[in-house]
């Protein structure tokens, strides 16, 4: 299948992962978004040899939505510290159960980690070790049975959009783990990276990369 190319320069390139693909190569599982884009570099500049590519990002498993990749050394380095001082503008689309309690609202949670069960428990105060969770959602649409919301993310820890929904009793469609109790044939969570906006590593122009969901 051929990758969705949404920006390309000689530093960045930003892709749509499908649903049930990893970022990363994972023994046991199929062929991973940067295998896959390492292999369009390759044949498109007819590259010899090993082709550079720095992860930058990832999203969960069973989410799709934009992935951006770093195609030198000095751009990684760049976007990670970018990253790392929450100079990204992150946002996603998300279709939930139920009404949340708001139309629009900032979450605060805390989050502990289990890395055995591969989930991530939200409570409401804070908590020995427990990481700091800050998202601001708002409702987009309501649905019969479900509400579509537009979410920016302003932390990014693992599974936080899914455990902080799912603690307000709105647990993205699909995402048994979290509460829903939908479940989507390929594994798949109602969960879609639209959006991200920074400055260029090099040039510093502000860049915007938006993916429309079809």
């Amino acid at each position: 299948m051929a990758i969705q190319v949404l920006f390309e320069d000689n530093h960045l390139i930003a892709v749509v992962k499908r649903s049930g693909q990893t970022v990363q190569s994972e023994p046991n599982k199929p062929l991973s978004l940067e295998e896959e884009v390492k292999s369009y570099i390759k044949q498109k500049y007819n590259k010899p040899g090993d082709v550079f590519l720095g992860v930058i990002h990832r999203l969960d498993m069973p989410v799709n939505g934009i992935v951006l990749f770093a195609r030198t050394s000095k751009a990684l380095a760049r976007m990670n510290e970018k990253f790392k001082n929450r100079e990204i503008r992150k946002i996603y689309e998300a279709h939930v159960e139920n009404k949340p309690p708001h139309n629009s609202d900032t979450l605060i949670h805390y989050l502990i980690r289990d890395d055995k069960k591969n989930f991530t428990k939200a409570f409401d105060k804070p908590f020995p070790k427990a990481e700091r969770a800050e998202l601001r959602y708002s409702l987009i649409a309501q649905k019969q049975n479900f509400s579509i919301l537009n979410i920016e993310l302003h932390t990014g820890r693992k599974h936080q959009i899914r455990a902080q929904l799912g603690a307000i009793g709105c647990p993205i469609i699909g995402d048994i783990k979290y509460g829903s109790k939908s479940k989507l044939n390929d594994g798949a969570i109602k969960l879609t990276a639209i959006f991200l906006s920074f400055a260029h590593p090099i040039s510093k122009e502000e860049l915007k990369i938006s993916y429309t969901i079809n």
